[in-house]
């Protein structure tokens, strides 16, 4: 089973360590997913409105909220769409979230983009004049979605925090508004640790939750379940890969959500090995000098013509994040 680690946020809210995220699964197996895996010992859900199967996790719910665990037993994020980023928009999202879900509350509700689309057009709005492209809204800041998340009501929402925000996008929304995010969100593994964001992240007390804890192979680059260090250290521990890169995100204090819809994974992805510190900087090593971020929506199609992150995929885009 999991070590059962209860992360404590800013808050003083407790949060699982080991979560099941819910991004790229396919319809109607996201339902028996997140079944499967409350009644597995899972406490800690990772969600998101463009995942497009919060109604299916809401089914899941049902089955499983009272029958096997009490709803405050349960830590539920989710996040908002960048075409809900206008101030008038942000609870009516939060709303329709609650709903798909059959909740009453959220335990953490993430910015999940720092990036507005126009809203009214459904979740990926069509640039007017180019093809292939994402419309973009370049008038709503960051610091307009994050003050109208600080308005939503406590009894919605417990928590609130951000997803695939860069040191200098926190900076902003904290310098206008005084409120520090407790939460957030970020790709991080071997390939991508972050360690500036860590730093600053502890510094502020920000806590930390990698996505693709196990990288993944969106960019058709091999995957870092099969890379030899890894394989060795899980051969080793008698483990799996992916119990030896989950364990190097809890290694750095992270939490994570790996993702999977297939039952055997679900259990072993939570079944947690502990790495030495040997071993640990052992699997750090694949990221020397080899520095992959798989998920630049620059590179998506539709492309979102925007640079996020100030990779070097990004430096043809021609707009920059409007922080305020």
């Amino acid at each position: 089973m999991s070590f059962g680690k209860i992360l404590t946020l800013s808050s003083g809210a407790p949060l699982p360590q080991i979560g099941l995220g819910t991004w790229l699964s396919k319809p109607h197996e996201v339902e028996h997913a997140v079944e499967y895996a409350v009644r597995n010992g899972y406490r800690h859900l990772d969600l998101a409105m463009v995942y497009e199967n919060q109604d299916e996790v809401g089914a899941a719910l049902k089955k499983v909220i009272p029958s096997v665990v009490k709803r405050e037993e349960l830590f539920i994020t989710s996040k908002l769409w960048n075409s809900s980023h206008q101030p008038d928009q942000v609870e009516k999202e939060l709303d329709e979230t609650l709903k798909l879900l059959g909740l009453d509350y959220l335990d953490l509700y993430l910015i999940h983009w720092p990036v507005a689309f126009p809203p009214g057009n459904g979740l990926f709005p069509s640039h007017p004049t180019k093809e292939n492209e994402v419309a973009l809204d370049t008038q709503t800041s960051l610091v307009d979605t994050w003050k109208a998340m600080i308005k939503l009501p406590k009894s919605k929402v417990r928590n609130i925090g951000v997803s695939n925000f860069t040191i200098k996008h926190i900076e902003g929304i904290i310098k206008a508004t005084g409120v520090v995010p407790v939460v957030n969100q970020i790709e991080a593994h071997p390939l991508l640790p972050q360690d500036d964001l860590v730093a600053f992240a502890k510094e502020k007390n920000i806590h930390l939750t990698a996505y693709s804890p196990l990288g993944n192979n969106l960019v058709g680059k091999p995957k870092l379940t099969e890379h030899p260090i890894v394989n060795e250290i899980a051969k080793k521990l008698g483990a799996t890969t992916a119990q030896v890169l989950v364990a190097w995100g809890v290694h750095r204090g992270y939490s994570v959500i790996p993702k999977s819809v297939q039952e055997e994974r679900i259990v072993s992805n939570f079944k947690q090995v502990a790495l030495s510190e040997e071993d640990y900087k052992q699997v750090s090593s694949i990221g020397v000098n080899n520095h992959t971020r798989f998920n630049i929506p620059y590179g998506y199609k539709p492309k979102w013509d925007i640079n996020l992150f100030g990779e070097p995929e990004e430096k043809d885009a021609s707009v920059q994040v409007k922080i305020e």
